[in-house]
This record gives structure tokens, C-alpha cells and sequence, in this order.
């Protein structure tokens, strides 16, 4: 039984096709910035919203046989294989089978897959009695329901919706960011409630002929201290009166400190509500830009190329220059670049990056350069340097360009008194000025580009002029002409916009 339990556990392990599956449903379940998760959503909320209406719609109408089958029996199967898949994902025996097995072989010991299976299945059964798989498996039960009462199972299927449902998970997080002051007024409440109710009991059981036991006293209490007043209970005795006063002062004064508790918990959170939505909101998009730090070369990037960037935050570490960027315009958020939960809250997996380390700080930058690296080597990092000292150290970082604006000015500056002819051409270039301009053709797999040779392509015919390829993060400048244009090749030419448009049109992808 050991060795069966084994192959499985390394036959599920080896599987390519068992863990990108595992590894989806767990992402398509779990992950917020997975694209697909929105669908999943809407579907078990629009199966929420129809069983309820449909429970509303029974009370006084009668269910046509589809409809209720609809309800019992597709919408439950969905709910149960949801919560499957959920206790499916929720941790990996495989795993821990092979490890176990590594590990025996290891200290020379006896093989025994009993003990990890036990703690696998005590993890899944602690799952079971969590809140949120508590509702999920009631939200199922309408389908097993052999008496029509039990029909108000279906009202657990509402509380699903504080999964899918993400302003009521954030209104549940702002009060918990306020337990300790809620439940101190809880533990008030019910102090106050008891010893009224109790009080009132006592002094009027025999005199007031609608208290008739103390849950009716404690039933007033909780009426009168929470200024409802339905009136069908009111005391008689000038001490119950007294009594009645001093609940409905505690009441008004319980409302106001439950009021302003909840106003400071959102005044608190609402900066971080805003940046959790533009994070959210970038994160829809394919492919953006982070920009930290807002000093004077972000400023002047976003205000001569900021329209070119529609998908962009700024990250800034400092409150007032985030404010200043918010003011110019811009999307920032209050956050350390350097930090590794800073990073790591944008859609990797399912989106191109591209970081600008632009903080005076050429530490700060290294920082930003070795998280982002470590995130993901797919991430793109363009950092800033001051100090050419440490140029290796971000190369060794992983940065794929370096930026070293001193230098850069420097050698402008000499160019423009030795040649000034060649910085005016230079400059009306890299600024797209008058009609020349430097720009660059990525190959795709599916291009018609994507075999040719050099001296085959229409360059003369688009009047552009052909510099160089960049091959495997080499550049070659003009290279042979019989060199073959391969995928992922980028090719640097200069020429005019239009020329450009002309030229990607000879060569459309064919996929």
C-alpha cells in the first residue's frame, strides 16, 4: 500500500498537465488579479442573486418544474464543485509524500505515508470549519433538502457573496481594523442591557402587566438602549422611569462613540482604499509602467512623454511629493518601491512591467532592481545611476538598462561646444523634432519579417534608413546582409512616422 501510495504521489508530481491544472484552479479561485476571475465571479454571483429570487418568488407563486430543477440541482452542482475544487487546492499531499519518502530514505527508516496523510486530512477537515467553507458547504444543501422547510438554507448562498463581493470584504476589513474598540462596546452593551432589563424585572414583574418574565425586561432594555422604542413595553414605576432615562442617555451616547469608531476606521483606511483601486485598475491592463520616485527626472519623463503612457502609477515614498504628483495630475500611491510587498502586489504573471528606479538614492534604486529581479526575471528594470562606481553592482542586480544622466549631460554638453552640428542633429533625433526620428520594428513570431534577409527587406522602398539589429540583448550595428531576421529580433531604423506605418504594413503578421 506504501509503494502505491508513492507512485501516485510521484506520478501526480511528474504530471505537467496535473499541476498547470492544480495551479490554474487554485489562481482562478484565489488570485485577484487573475483576468479570468472576474467571469467566475459574476457567474456565482448571478447563481446567488437567481436562487434568491427565486426563494422570494416561491412564497406566493408557483415554481415552474424547470425553475426549480434550475435551482436544486444546477445551481447546487456548481456550489458543490466549487467547494470541491476549493478543498481540492487548499494544500498539496503529493508534495509532502515524496518529501517524506526523501526523507526516509535518508535517516535509513521505514516508510510510512500514514502520518503525512493523517496531518494533510486534519488540515482539510480545520478548512471544513472555517466561516467562509462553513457557508459554501450550507450553500449547498438545498439540493439534499428532504423537507421543504429547509428551504432557508438557501439564504447562506447571500453570504457567499462576501467572497465575490470585494466593497463588502473591504467594509468587513475596516471593522476589523476596529475590533478591539467595537467589541469594548459590545461588551458594554450587553452590560448595560442585562442590568437594566434585570432592574426593570425586579422592580416592576408585579406592577407592569406586559413584563411577564425577565426576557421580556432584557427585550425592553434592548429596545429602549437602542432608540428604537416600539412602545409596546414601558415602564410604570417612577424607578423604572428612572431607569428607562438613564438606558436611553447610554444609548444616544453607544450610537455616537459606534458612529465615530466607524468614521475614523474609514477616514483611516479610505488612502489606502483609493490606492488598492488604482492598483487593482492597473493590474487589468496587459502591459504598464512604474515609476518610482517623483524627482525632477520623473517629472520631466511624464511631461514630455506621460501621454504616450496611458497604464502607470508612481510610487512614491514620500507623502508630500506623492501629494505634489497627485496635484500635477498624475497616478501615485503612498509606497516604498524597495519594499518587497510593494512589488509584489502587481499582476505579475499576467502582465508585462516595466520599472523606472528614478530615486536620487542609487542604493534605494539597487533595492528596487534586486526585489523587482526576484519577483520575476520577466519584469524589465530601467534604473538611474549617479555615481558611475556603481554601474557593476546594478548590472550584478539585474538591471536591463542602465540610465546615467551625468554622464549623458556631459557628453552632451561636450558635443554641443566640439560639434555642434552633430548635437543639433542628435537632439532634433532623440526628440522626434522636424521629420527625423529613431524608432525600433520588434519581431514576432508570426511576422512576415521572420526569415528574411537583411538586403530583402523593403528599407529603400519605405525610405527608412536600416542602424542595426539587437539579437539575444547584443546589438549588432549594420550588420551583413545576408543575416536572417529571427523572432524576438529588434531591428533600429530611422525615418518618418509615416514611413515606419508603410513599412509594418508590407510585413503583416500571417497569425
Amino acid at each position: 500500500m506504501n509503494q502505491i501510495l508513492l507512485s501516485i504521489a510521484l506520478f501526480l508530481r511528474s504530471s505537467k498537465r496535473y499541476k498547470v491544472t492544480k495551479d490554474f484552479v487554485r489562481d482562478i479561485l484565489n488570485n485577484t488579479n487573475n483576468p479570468y476571475k472576474k467571469y467566475v465571479d459574476i457567474t456565482i454571483i448571478f447563481l446567488i442573486v437567481t436562487s434568491v429570487f427565486i426563494l422570494i418568488y416561491e412564497v406566493k407563486n408557483p415554481v415552474p418544474e424547470w425553475l426549480d430543477t434550475y435551482d436544486i440541482y444546477f445551481v447546487s452542482f456548481v456550489f458543490s464543485i466549487e467547494y470541491l475544487l476549493r478543498l481540492w487546492v487548499h494544500n498539496d499531499i503529493t508534495e509532502r509524500i515524496v518529501k517524506e519518502h526523501k526523507d526516509a530514505h535518508f535517516l535509513q527508516r521505514e516508510f510510512s505515508p500514514y502520518v503525512v496523510l493523517k496531518e494533510d486530512l486534519l488540515e482539510k477537515v480545520k478548512y471544513m470549519f472555517t466561516p467562509s467553507a462553513l457557508i459554501d458547504l450550507l450553500a449547498i444543501f438545498p439540493a439534499y433538502r428532504p423537507l421543504r422547510v429547509l428551504r432557508i438554507f438557501v439564504l447562506f448562498r447571500v453570504l457567499k457573496l462576501l467572497r465575490y463581493t470585494k466593497s463588502i470584504n473591504q467594509f468587513t476589513e475596516v471593522l476589523a481594523s476596529k475590533k478591539f474598540e467595537l467589541l469594548t462596546l459590545l461588551f458594554l452593551l450587553f452590560f448595560v442591557v442585562m442590568t437594566a432589563g434585570i432592574a426593570l424585572y425586579v422592580m416592576e414583574e408585579h406592577q407592569n402587566p406586559h413584563i411577564d418574565s425577565l426576557f421580556d425586561a432584557i427585550y425592553w432594555a434592548l429596545v429602549t438602549i437602542s432608540t428604537v422604542g416600539y412602545g409596546d413595553i414601558s415602564p410604570v414605576t417612577t424607578e423604572g422611569r428612572t431607569i428607562s432615562i438613564i438606558v436611553i442617555i447610554s444609548g444616544i451616547a453607544m450610537i455616537s462613540f459606534a458612529t465615530s469608531v466607524i468614521v475614523s476606521a474609514f477616514s483611516e483606511k479610505l488612502s489606502e482604499l483609493k490606492e488598492n483601486r488604482i492598483v487593482d485598475q492597473v493590474n487589468k491592463s496587459k502591459s504598464f509602467l512604474l515609476i518610482c520616485g517623483y524627482g525632477q527626472m520623473a517629472k520631466m519623463f511624464l511631461r514630455h512623454y506621460g501621454e504616450e503612457y496611458s497604464n502607470y502609477i508612481i510610487l512614491e515614498s514620500s507623502r508630500e511629493r506623492m501629494e505634489q504628483a497627485r496635484k500635477d495630475g498624475y497616478e501615485a500611491i503612498h509606497e516604498d518601491a524597495s519594499r518587497y510587498e510593494t512589488l509584489n502586489k502587481f499582476n505579475v504573471a499576467h502582465c508585462a512591467i516595466t520599472i523606472l528606479c528614478l530615486t536620487a538614492s542609487d542604493v534605494e534604486n539597487i533595492y528596487i532592481t534586486l526585489n523587482a529581479k526576484s519577483i520575476s526575471k520577466n519584469i524589465r528594470v530601467i534604473a538611474r545611476v549617479n555615481d558611475s562606481n556603481m554601474e557593476s553592482k546594478f548590472k550584478h542586480a539585474g538591471a536591463d538598462h542602465i540610465l546615467m544622466p551625468n554622464r549623458v549631460a556631459n557628453t552632451m554638453i561636450h558635443t554641443a561646444i566640439s560639434q555642434p552640428t552633430m548635437y543639433k542633429a542628435i537632439h532634433a533625433i532623440l526628440t522626434g523634432k522636424n521629420i527625423a526620428r529613431i524608432d525600433e520594428i520588434r519581431v514576432y513570431e508570426c511576422d512576415g519579417l521572420v526569415g528574411k534577409s537583411i538586403d530583402e527587406l523593403a528599407f529603400k522602398q519605405a525610405k527608412l534608413l536600416f542602424m542595426g539589429i539587437q539579437r539575444n540583448g547584443e546589438f549588432i550595428f549594420n550588420p551583413l546582409h545576408s543575416t536572417k531576421v529571427e523572432s524576438g529580433d529588434v531591428l533600429l531604423v530611422m525615418g518618418r512616422k509615416i514611413s515606419l506605418e508603410y513599412f509594418k504594413g508590407l510585413y503583416e503578421r500571417n497569425c
